[in-house]
Parts: structure tokens; C-alpha cells; sequence
């Protein structure tokens, strides 16, 4: 079978593109390779009505609404995209392969942490970096920012709206100016030059940090600012790359989800790396529209020529 779109992944942007286009009666196959970025996550925020729900359970409940209207999900991984004629093809990991006429990927990002041993195994929990998904949960606690680029001093400043014990840990990033240092001191920021060594727990509860000189500092909750880096897999064989930027590297599209390569959309953390879930799904919705509306001056053309 011939697929209107594939949808590679499915996350919030791409369930939710795949909703919109079933909706307008296309056919539609997600693939899935069941490896969601928050699933270390306890709960979802700042998606009105869903707030606090299980990453778990909004991907299964999502999945339901696109099987419901028509379309199909299939678990596995992308390795490999290439074309057929005017057809857009994928192949999975265990030989499987579909075409389509579009394919939209929003296959999301990998968060890359500091190198500091301990600081993965609390990832998602009490280890976080957007204080708009996490920060009401961490509120009054003791929190350490890892330092490691400019951006942390101004990590430092916006926790301090969550609580007022805060450390800045400066490690990779670099020394405050004069008029940062001031800031700190009249927010009541403490900062640690020293860099950090291991993240340290007791009883699989994050308990602070040891530095390189040996000082322990008790902290509970630890932010960090992790590179993200666009899934952009299996793009290149069709030749679009994601692009560094300051932040890591995200595959350019235009404002639709269009990207250079023809009949390849994208939507999602792989193109927005800001995106937290409900703009995700939104963009989701926004792409799905827009591609179902160039499907339809694809169909409408082919009618025309029909004519003779």
C-alpha cells in the first residue's frame, strides 16, 4: 500500500499530525520507534487539561485518537529513506519497508548532559533544565545550576523565581562580569568556581555534589543545560541535514513544517528545539494542515491534466 504521508515518530507533533490528516481522510502510517524524550519524566505540565499526566499515558491516549480515525501505527526504527519515481520510501530496521507520497519527520531530539558521572541516572526527575515544565515541582528547594556556557548565568537568575536557595556552580561556564556578579549578589545567589566532579545520591535520592576539590555541597535538585541534538536520522540519505546552532543543531524548515527536500516536512523538537509538548503537538497540527493542503494542489493538478 501507498501511504498519503509516513510520520516518522510519534511523539505529541507527530500523533497529532497524523490526527489532523486522518481527520482530512488521508491515508496515514506512523512509525514508531518507542523511544520518547520525556519518558523519564513523571508528568506532562503546561498542556491545559493534561496537566501532570504520564508521559506513558498521553502517548497511548494519543495513539487511540489515530487509530480511531483511520491511521496506522507501527512500532520500529527508520534506518533509511530514499525515493521511488515520485514516491517517498522508508525502510525499518528489521527489512520492512512503506512509501508514501510525503513523509513527515518529527522524530525530536536527544538531550546531551554534561559529562559529570551520576547526572544521567537522575535525568527527567531531579536532575531537569526547563523551569516551565519542572520548576513549580522543585519549588523551595535547594537547587544547583551546572554551569557550562553563558546561557547558565541567566539559568541562575530564572530558578531564582522558583526558589531562593541557589547555587551556581560555574564548572565550564564562564566567570561572571561585574554587573552579573552584582545581580547575584542582590538576588542572593551564591556561585562555586570550583567545578563538579560527581553527582551524589543515597538511597537513589539525589543528595548534591562533590567538587574536584573534595567539598561536598548538599543540593536537591540539579539544572543543567544539555545540547540539544535534532534526530535527524534517516535524513541525510535524502539529503537534508540537521544545522549547528548555539543550542545544538535543529533541521531548518520553513514556518509551514516545509523543508528543502521535496515532499519532506518536519514538525516538532527535530525543527523547534524550544518546543515543550502542547507546542509540539500544536506544530503537529499547524504541519499537518498545511501538508494536507499541498496534497490537495497535487490532487487537484493531476485532476486538471486528466481532463486532456
Amino acid at each position: 500500500m501507498t501511504y498519503d504521508v509516513i510520520v516518522i515518530g510519534g511523539g505529541p507533533a507527530g500523533l497529532s499530525g497524523a490526527v489532523a490528516l486522518s481527520r482530512a481522510l488521508r491515508s496515514v502510517l506512523v512509525i514508531d520507534a518507542g523511544e520518547p524524550r520525556n519518558a523519564p519524566a513523571d508528568g506532562i505540565h503546561n498542556y491545559l487539561t493534561r496537566d501532570d499526566i504520564a508521559p506513558a499515558d498521553f502517548r497511548t491516549a494519543g495513539q487511540s485518537e489515530v487509530r480511531h480515525y483511520g491511521g496506522e501505527i507501527v512500532d520500529g526504527r527508520v534506518t533509511g529513506a530514499g525515493r521511488d519515481g515520485d514516491l517517498l520510501t522508508v525502510t525499518l530496521a528489521d527489512g520492512r519497508s512503506y512509501a508514501a507520497r510525503r513523509l513527515l519527520v518529527t522524530t525530536g531530539l536527544t538531550d546531551e548532559l554534561p559529562d559529570i558521572p551520576g547526572l544521567r541516572e537522575h535525568w527527567g526527575h531531579s536532575v531537569i533544565h526547563c523551569p516551565y515544565c519542572h520548576g513549580y515541582e522543585a519549588r523551595g528547594q535547594a537547587i544547583g545550576i551546572i554551569g557550562s556556557s553563558p546561557m547558565s548565568l541567566h539559568q541562575a537568575l530564572m530558578w531564582r523565581q522558583w526558589s531562593d536557595d541557589i547555587t551556581l556552580f560555574l564548572h565550564t561556564a564562564p566567570e561572571p562580569d561585574a554587573e552579573q556578579a552584582r545581580q547575584f549578589t542582590a538576588r542572593g545567589i551564591t556561585v562555586i568556581t570550583e567545578k563538579v566532579a560527581e553527582v551524589l545520591a543515597e538511597g537513589g535520592k539525589l543528595t548534591g555534589v562533590r567538587l574536584t576539590d573534595g567539598t561536598v555541597v548538599a543540593r536537591e535538585t540539579l539544572v543543567v543545560a544539555p545540547r540539544f541534538l535534532a534526530n535527524a536520522e534517516p535524513l541525510p540519505s535524502l539529503g537534508l541535514t540537521a544545522t549547528d546552532n548555539d543550542f545544538g543543531s535543529a533541521v531548518v524548515a520553513e514556518p509551514n513544517g516545509r523543508t528543502e527536500v521535496p515532499g519532506v516536512w518536519v514538525a516538532g523538537n527535530v525543527t523547534d528545539q524550544m518546543a515543550q509538548v502542547v507546542s509540539a503537538a500544536a506544530a503537529g497540527l499547524h504541519v499537518g494542515a498545511q501538508l494536507n493542503a499541498d496534497l490537495i494542489m497535487e490532487d487537484t493538478a493531476r485532476a486538471v491534466a486528466a481532463l486532456g
